[in-house]
């Protein structure tokens, strides 16, 4: 009887921590108003912690305001030391902590995972004039404060792209009339209302939309044509731009490295799920796991890149 307890202790010890129990109430904060990018991957993987049976009741919050610092500043604050709670956050938001000389950083939380990305589209209203990319940046060559670009908050990477759209027709990105929203679902209205040019944002967001025929796109933002989205690319319309715009999820600031551990084991078993797969797919999402010991020197090297693009760009002067 002592031996078969004593090899039962050595299996429980042996299983990983999520393994071990459901979690009853877990977080994810998706700094960003209902509709957009970060919302949908939040509720995606909550959906998904739930059906890989790792946590029994998901609460999205969302936050939003200042290119996700301001739900970056409310999770930091709420949540230290919660170890049943995750920010979503990525290429956006190094963008806005550099433009906005923001007072809380990726030093404050706990990187936790890359999850994907998703190439940039760019596109105008159906009834727009613009056929082409080309006849696009034409006539915002010619007077660029006449021609609105929309996107995500100032500094993210949808205004970064159309910076660099700006500099390929050589307008000083100064003169660029962009106007940034704080959720998908605000920019979608606005491009649909004809109260754009022309609105960027990453295809998963605009796929229903363009595949309806209520918006047009013009343009994607990656290296080469992708055999499943009918899209050109900017490159290949001789404007040579490409980016890719990835998120990840952070823990809070103060959990311990067990605690980080079982995060990772956490996700990583939310996204071998059916139901992550397919709404990854759905969605165009392209697979850029990391896990947190990959995925620091990799944001490490962004938040560097990020701020030469920045700076370059003369955003947040």
């Amino acid at each position: 009887m002592k031996l078969t307890k004593l090899l039962l202790a050595g299996l429980i010890t042996a299983l990983p921590l999520s393994a071990l129990a459901q979690v009853d109430q877990f977080k994810i904060m998706a700094p960003a108003n209902p509709g957009g990018g970060w919302d949908t991957i939040a509720r995606t993987l909550g959906d998904a912690l739930r059906a890989s049976g790792q946590a029994k009741n998901v609460v999205v919050e969302n936050k939003a305001g200042a290119g996700g610092t301001i739900g970056m500043a409310q999770f930091i604050n709420t949540d230290r030391g919660n170890p049943h709670a995750l920010l979503v956050a990525g290429a956006i938001t190094v963008g806005s902590i550099e433009t906005n000389k923001s007072p809380v950083n990726f030093g404050m939380v706990t990187p936790v995972a890359r999850l994907m990305g998703e190439y940039n589209v760019l596109v105008v209203p159906a009834a727009s004039p613009y056929k082409t990319i080309n006849e696009l940046m034409a006539a915002y060559k010619a007077k660029p404060g006449s021609v609105s670009f929309g996107g995500g908050s100032a500094g993210g990477i949808d205004h970064i792209m159309a910076s660099q759209l700006s500099e390929k027709v050589g307008v000083d990105p100064a003169k660029l009339n962009y106007i940034p929203f704080a959720g998908g679902g605000e920019g979608k209205a606005a491009v649909l209302g004809g109260q754009l040019a022309a609105y960027i944002s990453g295809y998963g967001e605009l796929a229903d939309l363009i595949k309806a025929g209520k918006v047009r796109a013009l343009g994607l933002s990656a290296e080469k044509r992708q055999p499943d989205i009918p899209v050109a690319t900017l490159k290949e319309q001789g404007l040579d731009v490409a980016v890719v715009n990835w998120r990840g999820v952070f823990g809070a600031p103060g959990i311990s490295d067990a605690q980080k551990k079982q995060l990772v084991s956490m996700v990583e078993a939310a996204l071998k799920t059916p139901t992550w797969k397919e709404r990854a797919a759905k969605l165009e999402w392209i697979d850029m796991y990391q896990p947190a010991d990959q995925f620091k020197p990799f944001l490490a090297d962004e938040i560097k890149r990020t701020g030469v693009a920045v700076k370059k760009l003369k955003l947040g002067n």
